[in-house]
Protein backbone atom coordinates (compact mmCIF):
# COMPACT_ATOMS: atom_id res chain seq x y z
CA UNK A 1 0.00 0.00 0.00
CA UNK A 2 1.47 3.12 -0.74
CA UNK A 3 0.58 5.10 2.55
CA UNK A 4 3.19 2.43 3.71
CA UNK A 5 5.69 4.46 2.18
CA UNK A 6 4.87 7.57 4.12
CA UNK A 7 4.46 6.18 7.39
CA UNK A 8 7.15 3.97 7.81
CA UNK A 9 9.26 6.55 9.28
CA UNK A 10 6.84 7.44 11.89
CA UNK A 11 6.55 3.88 13.35
CA UNK A 12 10.10 4.49 14.55
CA UNK A 13 9.04 7.81 16.27
CA UNK A 14 6.60 5.81 18.25
CA UNK A 15 9.00 3.45 19.26
CA UNK A 16 11.34 6.09 20.58
CA UNK A 17 8.09 8.17 21.97
CA UNK A 18 6.50 5.26 23.29
CA UNK A 19 6.68 6.66 27.38
CA UNK A 20 5.45 9.89 26.49
CA UNK A 21 2.64 9.04 24.06
CA UNK A 22 1.22 6.68 26.79
CA UNK A 23 1.25 9.78 29.01
CA UNK A 24 -0.87 11.80 26.27
CA UNK A 25 -2.91 8.80 25.14
CA UNK A 26 -3.99 8.35 29.03
CA UNK A 27 -5.44 12.29 28.58
CA UNK A 28 -6.28 12.02 24.95
CA UNK A 29 -8.29 8.79 24.87
CA UNK A 30 -11.96 8.80 25.41
CA UNK A 31 -11.84 5.04 25.22
CA UNK A 32 -9.28 2.32 26.48
CA UNK A 33 -8.34 -1.36 26.39
CA UNK A 34 -9.80 -3.54 23.71
CA UNK A 35 -13.33 -3.17 23.56
CA UNK A 36 -15.19 -4.35 20.42
CA UNK A 37 -12.31 -4.58 18.60
CA UNK A 38 -11.19 -7.58 16.59
CA UNK A 39 -7.88 -9.32 17.82
CA UNK A 40 -5.92 -8.17 14.30
CA UNK A 41 -6.83 -6.59 11.35
CA UNK A 42 -4.97 -6.78 7.82
CA UNK A 43 -5.10 -3.79 5.40
CA UNK A 44 -4.15 -4.78 2.19
CA UNK A 45 -4.68 -4.03 -1.76
CA UNK A 46 -3.73 -5.71 -4.76
CA UNK A 47 -2.87 -2.42 -6.60
CA UNK A 48 0.42 -1.51 -7.87
CA UNK A 49 -0.45 1.11 -9.65
CA UNK A 50 -0.02 5.11 -9.05
CA UNK A 51 -3.28 6.39 -9.21
CA UNK A 52 -4.00 10.61 -8.76
CA UNK A 53 -7.01 11.14 -10.81
CA UNK A 54 -10.01 10.90 -8.23
CA UNK A 55 -12.39 10.02 -10.66
CA UNK A 56 -9.95 7.26 -12.05
CA UNK A 57 -12.54 3.98 -12.76
CA UNK A 58 -9.56 1.43 -11.39
CA UNK A 59 -10.85 3.07 -7.78
CA UNK A 60 -14.55 1.94 -8.36
CA UNK A 61 -13.26 -2.16 -8.22
CA UNK A 62 -15.10 -3.29 -5.00
CA UNK A 63 -12.22 -5.73 -5.05
CA UNK A 64 -14.13 -9.03 -4.81
CA UNK A 65 -11.91 -11.53 -6.01
CA UNK A 66 -9.15 -10.14 -4.18
CA UNK A 67 -11.42 -10.51 -1.09
CA UNK A 68 -11.70 -14.18 -1.75
CA UNK A 69 -8.37 -14.75 -1.90
CA UNK A 70 -7.11 -12.91 1.13
CA UNK A 71 -9.82 -14.68 2.96
CA UNK A 72 -8.61 -17.94 1.86
CA UNK A 73 -5.11 -17.32 2.84
CA UNK A 74 -6.01 -16.12 6.32
CA UNK A 75 -8.26 -19.59 6.68
CA UNK A 76 -5.31 -22.01 5.07
CA UNK A 77 -2.93 -20.57 7.72
CA UNK A 78 -5.09 -21.30 10.56
CA UNK A 79 -6.42 -17.86 11.51
CA UNK A 80 -10.16 -16.97 10.66
CA UNK A 81 -11.77 -13.97 8.73
CA UNK A 82 -15.21 -13.45 9.09
CA UNK A 83 -15.79 -9.98 7.51
CA UNK A 84 -13.67 -7.14 5.84
CA UNK A 85 -14.28 -3.77 4.20
CA UNK A 86 -13.99 -2.24 1.55
CA UNK A 87 -11.88 1.29 1.87
CA UNK A 88 -10.73 4.19 0.05
CA UNK A 89 -7.44 5.43 0.61
CA UNK A 90 -6.22 8.68 0.42
CA UNK A 91 -2.40 8.65 0.63
CA UNK A 92 -0.02 11.52 0.55
CA UNK A 93 2.81 10.80 -1.97
CA UNK A 94 6.01 12.81 -1.28
CA UNK A 95 7.51 11.33 -4.71
CA UNK A 96 4.47 12.74 -6.51
CA UNK A 97 4.47 16.02 -4.44
CA UNK A 98 -0.12 15.03 -4.66
CA UNK A 99 -2.20 12.97 -3.24
CA UNK A 100 -2.25 9.94 -4.32
CA UNK A 101 -5.57 7.21 -3.92
CA UNK A 102 -6.56 3.34 -3.45
CA UNK A 103 -8.87 1.08 -2.58
CA UNK A 104 -7.67 -1.47 -0.45
CA UNK A 105 -9.13 -3.60 2.24
CA UNK A 106 -9.45 -4.27 5.72
CA UNK A 107 -9.98 -7.93 6.97
CA UNK A 108 -10.67 -8.73 10.76
CA UNK A 109 -8.56 -11.68 12.08
CA UNK A 110 -8.79 -14.19 14.66
CA UNK A 111 -7.53 -17.02 16.20
CA UNK A 112 -3.71 -15.34 15.58
CA UNK A 113 -1.28 -14.46 17.57
CA UNK A 114 1.73 -11.67 16.40
CA UNK A 115 3.82 -14.34 14.45
CA UNK A 116 1.07 -15.95 12.40
CA UNK A 117 -0.28 -12.68 12.02
CA UNK A 118 3.10 -11.16 10.19
CA UNK A 119 3.35 -14.40 8.67
CA UNK A 120 0.13 -14.24 6.85
CA UNK A 121 0.77 -10.38 6.03
CA UNK A 122 3.83 -11.32 4.42
CA UNK A 123 2.24 -14.04 2.10
CA UNK A 124 -0.34 -11.78 1.27
CA UNK A 125 2.48 -9.34 0.43
CA UNK A 126 4.11 -10.89 -1.92
CA UNK A 127 1.57 -12.77 -3.37
CA UNK A 128 -0.08 -9.13 -4.50
CA UNK A 129 3.52 -7.79 -5.42
CA UNK A 130 3.20 -4.80 -2.19
CA UNK A 131 5.76 -3.04 -0.90
CA UNK A 132 4.54 -3.80 2.45
CA UNK A 133 0.78 -4.49 4.24
CA UNK A 134 -0.06 -3.04 7.58
CA UNK A 135 -1.56 -5.03 10.82
CA UNK A 136 -2.74 -3.99 13.78
CA UNK A 137 -2.91 -5.86 16.64
CA UNK A 138 -5.78 -5.01 19.24
CA UNK A 139 -4.14 -4.81 22.60
CA UNK A 140 -5.41 -3.20 26.46
CA UNK A 141 -3.97 0.68 26.16
CA UNK A 142 -1.34 -0.70 29.21
CA UNK A 143 0.38 -3.11 27.28
CA UNK A 144 4.19 -3.24 26.74
CA UNK A 145 3.73 -3.90 23.08
CA UNK A 146 1.05 -0.88 22.47
CA UNK A 147 2.76 1.38 20.07
CA UNK A 148 0.01 2.54 18.07
CA UNK A 149 -3.91 3.86 17.96
CA UNK A 150 -6.64 3.25 15.61
CA UNK A 151 -9.09 6.01 15.02
CA UNK A 152 -12.58 5.49 13.84
CA UNK A 153 -15.23 8.38 13.45
CA UNK A 154 -18.16 8.72 11.32
CA UNK A 155 -18.90 11.28 9.33
CA UNK A 156 -16.06 11.85 7.00
CA UNK A 157 -15.73 11.51 2.80
CA UNK A 158 -12.99 10.82 1.34
CA UNK A 159 -12.96 14.07 -0.45
CA UNK A 160 -12.72 15.85 2.77
CA UNK A 161 -9.84 14.24 3.72
CA UNK A 162 -8.05 14.24 0.74
CA UNK A 163 -8.55 18.19 1.33
CA UNK A 164 -7.47 18.24 5.08
CA UNK A 165 -4.08 16.62 3.99
CA UNK A 166 -2.88 19.29 1.22
CA UNK A 167 -4.10 21.73 3.46
CA UNK A 168 -1.87 20.74 6.48
CA UNK A 169 1.82 20.16 5.67
CA UNK A 170 2.23 18.69 9.60
CA UNK A 171 -0.03 16.14 9.13
CA UNK A 172 -0.03 14.28 5.73
CA UNK A 173 3.98 14.51 6.68
CA UNK A 174 3.67 12.36 9.56
CA UNK A 175 0.65 10.76 9.46
CA UNK A 176 0.71 9.93 5.60
CA UNK A 177 -2.81 9.96 5.51
CA UNK A 178 -5.97 7.47 6.02
CA UNK A 179 -8.80 5.57 4.56
CA UNK A 180 -12.40 5.83 4.52
CA UNK A 181 -15.05 3.52 4.51
CA UNK A 182 -17.93 3.21 2.12
CA UNK A 183 -20.31 4.60 4.62
CA UNK A 184 -18.18 7.43 5.39
CA UNK A 185 -16.42 6.03 8.62
CA UNK A 186 -12.92 7.39 9.15
CA UNK A 187 -10.02 4.44 9.75
CA UNK A 188 -7.03 6.01 11.22
CA UNK A 189 -3.99 4.02 12.29
CA UNK A 190 -1.10 6.72 13.33
CA UNK A 191 1.98 5.79 16.23
CA UNK A 192 0.98 6.51 19.37
CA UNK A 193 3.63 9.47 19.90
CA UNK A 194 1.29 11.55 16.93
CA UNK A 195 -2.38 10.95 18.92
CA UNK A 196 -2.38 14.66 19.74
CA UNK A 197 -1.74 15.51 16.35
CA UNK A 198 -4.30 13.09 14.90
CA UNK A 199 -6.94 14.29 17.47
CA UNK A 200 -6.02 17.74 15.85
CA UNK A 201 -6.28 16.95 12.64
CA UNK A 202 -9.19 14.82 12.91
CA UNK A 203 -11.02 17.91 14.62
CA UNK A 204 -10.41 19.39 11.28
CA UNK A 205 -12.14 16.81 9.93
CA UNK A 206 -15.22 17.95 11.85
CA UNK A 207 -15.14 14.72 13.93
CA UNK A 208 -16.29 15.26 17.29
CA UNK A 209 -13.67 13.56 19.37
CA UNK A 210 -15.83 12.45 22.22
CA UNK A 211 -18.43 10.35 19.90
CA UNK A 212 -14.62 8.55 18.15
CA UNK A 213 -13.28 5.37 18.69
CA UNK A 214 -9.87 4.85 19.52
CA UNK A 215 -8.40 1.16 19.90
CA UNK A 216 -4.84 0.60 21.14
CA UNK A 217 -2.66 -2.02 19.98
CA UNK A 218 0.54 -2.89 18.41
CA UNK A 219 1.02 -1.94 14.23
CA UNK A 220 3.48 -3.23 11.99
CA UNK A 221 4.20 -2.73 8.36
CA UNK A 222 5.14 -5.92 7.01
CA UNK A 223 7.64 -5.49 4.43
Amino acid sequence: MKRLRALVAVGVLALASAGAGTAQAAALSPASGTGGCPAAEIFATDNTAVITDPADPRLRTRLHRFDREVREIIRSHGARTESSTLLDGVFWSEDEQQATYERSREFDVARVDANGLHHIADVIRKQYRQESVLTFRCLPRTSPDTDAVEIQADGVSATRLRDALLADPVARERLGGGSVALGGRLILVAPLADLPLAREFTARLGVDWKSAEVRYGDEEFVA
